[in-house]
């Protein structure tokens, strides 16, 4: 009796269905799931600022959260590994507006202008790192 060598692709393929079929739609739960939470994350958010603790919270985890997506690039994830100024003190050095200053405007050694990061983003941001001395 001879095998026939296409059986085991045949079952590997089948399985490999199956799989995608059983990850498609777990994703389409997680997705309703996803799209729940974002619907109901500005309401969380705003009632976290109205208290004094997790106001706080809420403003140092907005300012982290821009550092990460606009700063780290250049500054570093941890604020001292990247090509740019270590800002691990950056606080000791600046107050809160003159950090937003130079964010918005850059300076001449070679901090570029961020005029996209304006209002409460830039506020977060100077606050959460004048806050690291």
């Amino acid at each position: 009796m001879k095998k026939n060598p296409v059986i085991p692709y045949a079952i590997i393929a089948g399985l490999g269905l199956i799989a995608v079929i059983i990850i498609s739609v777990i994703g389409i739960d997680q997705r309703q799931a996803i799209q729940d939470a974002e619907e109901n994350g500005g309401e969380q958010t705003e009632e976290a600022e109205g208290g004094e603790e997790g106001g706080e919270s809420t403003s140092a985890d907005a300012g982290e959260e821009v550092f990460q997506s606009n700063c780290a690039s250049c500054h570093g994830q941890d604020l001292a590994s990247g090509s740019a100024p270590d800002l691990t003190q950056v606080g000791s050095t600046y107050s809160q507006e003159e950090i937003a200053d130079i964010i918005e405007n850059g300076t001449d050694g070679g901090m570029p202008a961020f005029p996209q990061l304006a209002g409460e983003e830039l506020d977060a941001l100077s606050e959460w790192l004048s806050e690291h001395e």
